[in-house]
């Protein structure tokens, strides 16, 4: 791909905190609400997302963990704002490489993103201990603590600005905290392109022994972004 024909995707120079609604995790994750009640569900790094709030609303047990929860929860609020505005400003100018099917249009997406914000930073006040502060590749976890962990628009999606040497110590350390499985979602990079040492990030979990497979889910709005990588003791 040229110089030129990358200009038009979503640049971010910045990690940034926004976050996803439930109804996308549940998509996004082939996720079904009677098997959540049964787990407890890590979400890893869980930014701006209302996912823990909702599904603790339905009596789940999920965690959120994310660096940027050492901030105060107003902190964060005016953060995310800041965010969803600049993060649509790109989004603007690059609409067509996104799939306008689940939100009608930016001003949907930017609901959406506000949404989920709110909700997010209203339970963090509400129930701090469920929003965990921590810097990736370390977790301060018990071994195989959480039967679930779901870790979204992270991994494989900076690859531009975090090796293959952080993916994997990030990966290995999200499976040694998870009894069963660890979901990651997308596998492209901010450009749409599929991260490229996917496939050796593959083959070494499988000789450590996991089972690990990509999903198509039912859920893409970045263009191409709609697999996620499930791996499984």
């Amino acid at each position: 791909m040229s110089r030129a024909e990358k200009s038009h995707y979503l640049e971010l120079d910045r990690v940034i905190f926004i976050g996803r609604t439930f109804d996308e995790y549940m998509k996004m994750f082939g996720l079904n609400e009677q098997d959540l009640q049964r787990e407890k569900v890590l979400d890893c790094p869980a930014g701006a997302c209302s996912f823990t709030a909702h599904a603790h609303s339905l009596g789940m047990d999920v965690t959120a963990c994310d660096m940027a929860y050492t901030y105060s929860m107003q902190s964060l609020y005016e953060k995310g704002s800041d965010d969803v505005e600049y993060a649509m400003k790109g989004v603007a100018k690059a609409r067509d490489k996104y799939q306008w099917d689940y939100f009608k249009d930016v001003e949907d997406l930017r609901v959406h993103r506000l949404t989920a914000l709110t909700e997010c930073t209203n339970h963090m006040e509400a129930f701090p201990e469920r929003y965990v502060p921590a810097m990736l590749p370390a977790l301060p976890f018990a071994d195989q603590q959480f039967d679930l962990t779901l870790s979204a628009h992270f991994l494989f999606m900076y690859s531009d600005r975090l090796d293959q040497d952080f993916h994997l110590k990030t990966i290995k350390e999200l499976l040694r905290v998870t009894k069963k499985e660890l979901r990651i979602f997308p596998l492209v990079d901010l450009e749409g392109e599929r991260y490229a040492h996917l496939d050796q990030v593959k083959s070494t979990l499988t000789e450590r022994g996991f089972s690990v497979s990509e999903v198509r889910t039912t859920y893409e709005f970045h263009s191409n972004a709609h697999t996620m990588l499930v791996i499984k003791r």
